[in-house]
């Protein structure tokens, strides 16, 4: 039995990445305007893009098990868990038959790509990234409201964009990189059973999530 949620998957045909991309764009739009009917899912985009609040609204429409890989990761004091931590938890949290996991942790990728069935993918602009980041990185400060394992939001290491706490500093060296690396790695043998959702504004989710 395969270890993926759907059903047989037939092997793929070798194709050039440009055709199997724009292949999977055109499955994208006809996806966004009918319902969702994947059990398991995994949701994409730099930081700040909404990862995890749109994986809770689409695990609470269709009672699916909600992951979020930052609660996975992030252990008391801002402490990273170990790799084999962190990967044990993702295995044990990804058993069950329908789930949605928020997050882009490349070293947990092969763990949930091969069992997932759809890639939802936030591919917002930098700025609008931008402008949700400092907004989020403010309120989560001024709120002080717990986030992972009793961890809270710390204003000034962000502030340092020159230091690799500064999530800052981490959007501008990842995103560019992101938005080049995404469409290869999905087109990649081991990743084309899955259905990409490609959404590219807040709005276009919100009408979106409206048809699930």
């Amino acid at each position: 039995m395969s270890e993926r949620c759907s059903s047989a998957v037939s092997k793929p045909r070798r194709r050039s990445n440009l055709y199997l991309f724009k292949k999977m764009a055109s499955l994208a739009i006809t996806n966004m305007m009918s319902s969702l009917p994947y059990r398991c899912i995994v949701v994409i985009g730099t930081t700040s893009s909404g990862k995890s609040t749109l994986a809770k609204r689409i695990a609470k429409r269709l009672e699916l098990d909600f992951i979020d890989l930052d609660t996975l990761h992030w252990e008391p004091g801002w402490k990273e868990a170990s790799l084999e931590d962190f990967r044990e938890r993702v295995q044990q949290a990804t058993k069950s038959e329908r789930w949605i996991v928020a997050g882009n942790y490349h070293v947990v990728r092969d763990l949930l790509w091969p069992k997932a069935e759809a890639v939802i993918w936030l591919d917002y602009s930098f700025w609008r990234i931008f402008w949700q980041l400092t907004s989020r990185t403010f309120n989560r400060w001024w709120t002080q409201e717990e986030l992972w394992n009793g961890n809270r939001e710390r204003l000034w290491p962000h502030l340092k964009i020159w230091s690799d706490e500064s999530l800052f500093r981490w959007l501008i060296k990842t995103y560019w990189r992101r938005k080049r690396e995404t469409p290869g790695l999905l087109v990649l043998p081991e990743h084309q059973h899955l259905k990409l959702i490609r959404l590219k504004h807040p709005g276009e989710t919100e009408n979106w999530i409206k048809t699930i």
